[in-house]
């Protein structure tokens, strides 16, 4: 077995627009989001992953791995940037089965067949171009085990709009054709967010959009709750040879 030497071995790194410079309020964000729980219980249904070992790719500040915790027998974060790093392992501190270790997902520091379940939620796998990612996906995880990958719904409303006006070259349609063909089931969800004030759902639109996109969206939006569509993305790796 092996592991990935990122230290030695530098890889571009595409800054996230959002958490890197916005830690705190991404914080907010994170709290906001999916507030009765969808994204989980779909996870849980097509991946369970109690007692298993599992890797979240591109944990950012590590919000999901106390979550992971509580009933896998290990998770490991792994995140490029340094800063979230810092915050990723004082977040997971005190918690024994949780571990966070630096490195991005296309080559990730971990040790062939190694874990059951490899997650990665809005980082990294945005469809064509994630292909190292998928490859070192596979490589750590063991025979039996499950790439899950959520990403945002581009054609869902309210959000899918928005995201496509900031970014009119992204295609849902093709993003969804290149998962699977690449041997992916889709499951769509749609996860409520849920903000305690006007000021933290705006600042939050704030850093998620330009300028023109968010004083849209906040301007569409009474109250301080909206619907967001997501994609849970799964593929299972061969327990033996495929002939």
């Amino acid at each position: 077995m092996r592991a990935a030497l990122n230290a030695v071995r530098p890889v571009d790194v595409v800054p996230s627009p959002n958490i890197w410079h916005w830690p705190d309020v991404y914080e907010v964000e994170n709290r906001a989001q999916d507030v009765h729980g969808a994204i989980w219980a779909a996870l849980s249904e097509e991946c369970p992953f109690d007692d298993m070992d599992v890797v979240d790719v591109g944990c950012g500040d590590g919000f999901h791995l106390p979550l992971f915790a509580r009933t896998a027998k290990s998770v490991t974060g792994v995140e490029p940037h340094p800063p979230l790093v810092v915050r990723a392992k004082h977040r997971v501190a005190s918690l024994p089965n949780a571990r966070v270790v630096s490195g991005p997902a296309q080559r990730l520091p971990l040790d062939d067949a190694s874990a059951d379940l490899v997650h990665a939620r809005t980082a990294y796998f945005f469809g064509p171009g994630c292909e190292p990612g998928l490859r070192e996906a596979d490589r750590v995880l063991r025979p039996g085990g499950a790439l899950a990958i959520v990403d945002l719904d581009g054609a869902a409303d309210p959000y899918g709009p928005w995201l496509r006006a900031d970014e009119p070259r992204y295609d849902p349609a093709a993003v969804e054709k290149f998962f699977a063909d690449n041997g992916f089931s889709l499951r769509r969800i749609t996860a409520q967010w849920r903000f305690e004030s006007r000021e933290d759902l705006e600042s939050v639109l704030r850093i998620e959009f330009s300028a023109k996109v968010a004083e849209r969206a906040i301007a569409s939006i009474d109250g301080l709750s909206f619907p967001v569509g997501y994609r849970l993305h799964v593929r299972r790796k061969p327990r033996g040879l495929i002939l």
